[in-house]
Order: structure tokens, then C-alpha cells, then sequence
């Protein structure tokens, strides 16, 4: 009887300490940390920039894409062909103008359309926070308009 017992109290850390299983692939998390320190790398980037922005790919998935963008001047007009994006305000305010139409766009690569501005469409104000939606094939820019600087998390929806 007394080896049973032992036997069953060596055995009972064996039992515990299973192997853990490995995270499904395509998984991925962003710790507020890693964020802020990727954050931090961004600051220094768009201050050597000549248009005071940088962004960082942080994923990418055969449906999506992640990035994480700061900006510290007016971007340029865009629009995807292809992709809807998905933005997350961490910091700052800056002024979106979303749909009408692109001023002069030139194609900068494939499915992909940039110009200095817009003609027409709707203007919203976004600060910390607010989630975003743009449609693939929707012209769009980001203004930051007296603000200092403007950081967000941006999921790029592919397929369209």
C-alpha cells in the first residue's frame, strides 16, 4: 500500500507538467508594451522622414494584414483597390476625408492609388479610440490640422 501512495505522488507532477500545446497558426497578439515600444521606434522613424510618417507591418495573413502607422504631418490621399481598411485611434486627432474623388491619382503600385488630395467627400474628426471602416476602392486621407501627431492600428481587409 505504501508504494502505491509513493508511486502516486511521484506521478502526480508528471500528470500536471503536460506538454502545452502551441498556439494555432495564424495567431498573433499585441501587448499593449509591444506596442508602445513599437510606437516609440515609429516617433523616431517619422522624425526622419521628409513627410513626417512611418508605419510598420506587423502582421501579415493570406486574408489580412497588420499595421501599425504615426503620423506627424498630412498624408497623402489614397485608395485601395483591393482592400478595405480598418483603423484604431490610439492617439492624437487628425480630420479623415473619406470618399470622393482623387485629384490627379497616380497608380504607385498594383492596386494601389495615390494623389495630394480629394475632390468632395465626407469629413469626420477622429481622436483616441474611434474604429474606422474604409471600403475597398474608397478614396481617403488622413489631416491632422493643428494636431501634433496621430498614431493608430490598422487592419487591412484583402480580397475585394
Amino acid at each position: 500500500m505504501k508504494k502505491i501512495i509513493v508511486l502516486c505522488l511521484l506521478a502526480m507532477p508528471l500528470l500536471a507538467s503536460s506538454p502545452q500545446e502551441t498556439a494555432p497558426a495564424g495567431f498573433k497578439i499585441w501587448t499593449p508594451d509591444s506596442l508602445a515600444q513599437t510606437g516609440k521606434e515609429l516617433v523616431a522613424k517619422a522624425a526622419k522622414d521628409p513627410h513626417h510618417n512611418a508605419s510598420e507591418q506587423i502582421g501579415d495573413f493570406p486574408n489580412d494584414a497588420f499595421l501599425y502607422a504615426h503620423r506627424e504631418a498630412d498624408g497623402m490621399a489614397e485608395l485601395h483597390e483591393t482592400q478595405a481598411d480598418v483603423f484604431f485611434v490610439e492617439s492624437g486627432t487628425a480630420t479623415l476625408i473619406v470618399g470622393g474623388s482623387m485629384v490627379n491619382g497616380e497608380t504607385v503600385s498594383p492596386h494601389e492609388i495615390r494623389a495630394a488630395s480629394i475632390q468632395g467627400g465626407i469629413r469626420q474628426k477622429l481622436s483616441k479610440g474611434d474604429i474606422v471602416r474604409i471600403p475597398a476602392k474608397t478614396a481617403h486621407q488622413l489631416l491632422l490640422e493643428g494636431s501634433h501627431d496621430f498614431t493608430y492600428f490598422v487592419v487591412k481587409v484583402k480580397g475585394y
